[in-house]
């Protein structure tokens, strides 16, 4: 029985199209706001060689600042019960979606404190057993053995060393 309830729970509307327009819009004006006051700190004037280097800047994320500034008011001007009341995401989507966001977040901090290779191997298993439904013993080796082609071609082959993390585990390699 609570499978079939979970199911029906996938079919849920999670957020309406007009909720991700506001969330949007407010978050790139936000962002734009940012970069407004950056390049008004660099200069948006003309000077003696001609104009300062937060000039073009300026100016283009105005034009975004505005855009979003119409996005929000035509989205409070459109009228209930139309296309922006549809359901923009599923529950069963969104599980879909955290599903591969949220491991590919922790790999980015995971790079930050451990390293690529480190990072790279967890991620890889990890994402294999529980995404692929391999058996443990495949996914470690294909993740390990990856990982190891990766370090010889970028370390040894090229010459090109990626970030090895804050806590660099494998200085005993000599790299």
């Amino acid at each position: 029985m609570e499978q079939s309830q979970e199911a029906d729970r996938d079919g849920e509307s999670v957020i309406t199209y007009r909720t991700v327009e506001y969330i949007v819009a407010a978050v790139v004006l936000a962002v734009s706001i940012l970069f407004l006051y950056g390049s008004y700190i660099v200069g948006i004037g003309w000077g003696i060689v001609g104009p300062q280097s937060g000039w073009y800047p300026f100016y283009v994320t105005l034009i975004i600042a505005l855009c979003s500034i119409a996005t929000i008011i035509k989205t409070l001007r459109t009228p209930r019960g139309g296309k922006l009341e549809q359901t923009f995401i599923e529950r069963g989507q969104l599980k879909r979606v955290l599903l591969v966001l949220v491991p590919a977040a922790l790999f980015v901090l995971g790079m930050e404190l451990i390293g690529i290779y480190y990072a790279g191997t967890i991620y890889i298993a990890l994402f294999m057993r529980y995404i692929g439904k391999y058996p443990w013993w495949r996914a470690w080796l294909l993740a390990i053995v990856i990982n190891i082609i990766f370090f010889i071609m970028f370390e040894i082959w090229f010459a090109v060393p990626l970030y090895r993390g804050i806590y660099h585990f494998y200085g005993w390699t000599g790299y």
